[in-house]
């Protein structure tokens, strides 16, 4: 029986540690509240964070307080209260990003609680107006169109000159 008791404790220890290298590992970890979410439904969601890259999993309330506690790291205790699960991003946004159009999708069924952000907390409306920005790759494509715009006309008025050069 005792060995039963202490592969728990083991357990529950091997929890905690996966959450706090998790945390570590993440730009952003977003806290979401969720409720009454069919199989199918919590399945289309694992499905759309697994696309973005963003690592979805739901823990219990008191191992994310341990980890958090452990990395020194309080701000979320009073958040930490009916069912919980954790969204680990790579990057600041994605992960903020997939959990407001999912809540939008599921309407009262998921909500982002609030965040950790670059080793940081972010309540509620930090973590709605880090979703609004696009992604790295959306916000790269605009540069280089912006960039490759003004050649692309220097390059047709050029093209004008030669053209008329040769005509006349």
């Amino acid at each position: 029986m005792e060995k039963k008791i202490s592969k728990t404790r083991e357990d529950k220890e091997k929890a905690v540690q996966e959450i706090k290298e998790k945390i570590q590992k993440a730009e952003s970890v977003i806290i979401i509240k969720y409720s009454k979410l069919t199989v199918a439904e919590d399945m289309s969601l694992r499905r759309e964070f697994r696309k973005a890259h963003v690592d979805y999993k739901v823990y219990k309330n008191t191992f994310i307080k341990r980890a958090f506690n452990e990395l020194k790291v309080t701000d979320f205790d009073s958040m930490l209260n009916s069912t919980t699960s954790l969204a680990f991003g790579k990057d600041a946004n994605t992960a903020a990003r997939i959990t407001i159009e999912q809540s939008k999708k599921y309407s009262d069924k998921i909500k982002a609680k609030c965040g950790y952000i670059s080793k940081s907390f972010a309540d509620e409306k930090t973590i709605a107006a880090l979703a609004s920005i696009p992604s790295k790759e959306v916000l790269l494509a605009k540069m280089l169109g912006s960039l490759k715009a003004p050649l692309s006309k220097l390059a047709n008025l050029l093209s004008q000159v030669a053209k008329k050069t040769v005509n006349a």
